[in-house]
């Protein structure tokens, strides 16, 4: 059973990290995509925001899929159809192959992210204590990663698809070979025999939109102030405070390295201090971050509050999608992993909402307002994630369902074979 999990564990953090990498790629060499396929800037908000829309598609549709489809093979399938499809984009000629290309990318995007999830969610229940931060943390660590690899093929002046083909080369036969070891709901019984749990109780429902909400609302503030940080960082530093065209770039990458130390030892906090606890931190460091950053009065007190944003900011979706599957094991019980993955698949169409929502609500502001007032509104929404803090509280009497409990010693191998 150790086996079983410590392999699960590690495929399943291979996947977040080629993710991490993938969607760093896709991103960060956007001015090269519109160049290359001549994509006005009228038209390219529009290509944009076709990816996180056909994702959330893609969400919903896993949601009904994972009835009948053990999320592990949607995962082992959807994870190759996402590198093709970055491939395809740095490949094409033609501005419809452009479209083809992200639409795929979207809609598979979407089934991976929900995938993913659902397998963390299961393998955090299984071992009876909080992982779930140092799977994002290995995104985190991916995106890192991409965004390097992006840096250089521009620096280099490579082209798109001399940039992507090694990056696909590398990662796809790695992950079609870790994707083995997937665990899908892998749990420990009395009589110690293993089962999948997406075969047993709890399959073809879901947890109550309403009961769901708070969470909803929660992920939707966190992608908000992650999108603001990931489009407007950059201006923000160079027109309204002041700073070179070249120190504009530092922020995202503080950014970015602070988010993976959070995630990275965010695990222990709630081991130690329980996930409410930890998400009312995170809420309030990175609102104190937001202030920092909107009252500002030079570049390097702006990049502190950037810093302070990924401490605070890191906690929260990792730990969101934790207590959507605790709430669907309270619901349902051990075995009710079949709604578990339903309320993820559901909560993860609010990533998206929020990634949509975030840059054009700063930019609309700053624009009607200014770039000062507009950093606090993404403040408040963080802030509003404390009256839904409870929200992620385990029920005491439900260890090993509800996923951690404050002041929970890691033991490592116990008597229970984990």
């Amino acid at each position: 059973m150790t086996d079983v999990l410590r392999r699960g564990r590690a495929s399943l953090a291979f996947s977040f990290f080629a993710q991490g990498v993938a969607f760093a790629l896709l991103v960060t060499r956007i001015p090269a995509i519109q160049d290359r396929y001549g994509v006005s800037d009228a038209l390219l908000p529009a290509f944009l925001a076709a990816v996180p829309i056909l994702a959330g598609v893609g969400s919903v549709t896993t949601e009904r899929l994972v009835k009948r489809i053990p999320p592990s093979r949607l995962l082992r399938w959807s994870q190759p159809v996402v590198l093709l499809a970055l491939l395809g984009v740095g490949a094409g000629q033609r501005m419809v192959e452009l479209g083809i290309a992200l639409a795929v990318f979207g809609l598979a995007v979407g089934a991976l992210d929900a995938s993913m999830n659902m397998l963390g969610v299961s393998l955090q229940r299984s071992y009876g204590r909080s992982i779930m931060l140092s799977f994002h943390a290995v995104y985190s660590l991916g995106g890192i990663v991409g965004a390097s690899l992006a840096w250089a093929g521009a620096h280099w002046d490579l082209a798109l698809v001399v940039s992507y083909l090694p990056v696909v080369v590398v990662l796809l036969p790695a992950a079609l070979v870790g994707s083995r070891w997937y665990v899908d709901g892998a749990a420990v019984r009395v009589e110690g025999a293993v089962r999948a749990e997406g075969e047993v109780g709890g399959a073809g429902r879901s947890v109550a939109f309403r009961a769901l909400l708070p969470l909803c609302l929660v992920m939707t503030f966190a992608y908000i102030g992650d999108s603001t940080v990931s489009n407007w960082s950059a201006k923000y530093l160079q027109d309204v405070l002041g700073s070179s065209e070249q120190l504009a770039t530092v922020p995202y990458n503080v950014y970015m390295v602070t988010t993976l130390l959070g995630r990275a030892i965010g695990d222990f906090g709630v081991r130690r201090f329980g996930a409410v606890a930890v998400v009312r931190m995170g809420a309030v460091v990175a609102a104190v971050g937001f202030a920092v950053v909107a009252g500002a009065p030079g570049a390097w007190v702006g990049m502190l509050g950037f810093t302070l944003l990924g401490l605070g900011l890191c906690v929260l979706v990792p730990q969101t999608f934790a207590a959507a599957g605790r709430l669907a094991s309270e619901t349902y019980g051990s075995g009710g992993s079949g709604g578990s993955d339903a309320a993820i698949a559901r909560l993860n169409v609010f990533n998206y909402v929020g990634f949509l929502i975030g840059s054009p609500l700063v930019g609309a502001l700053g624009d009607a307002w200014n770039y000062r007032g507009a950093m606090l509104v993404p403040m408040v929404l963080v802030l509003v994630t404390l009256v839904y803090a409870r929200s992620f509280a385990a029920q005491p009497d439900r260890y090993g369902d509800g996923h951690e409990r404050p002041r929970t010693a890691d033991v490592g191998r116990g008597s229970n074979g984990l």
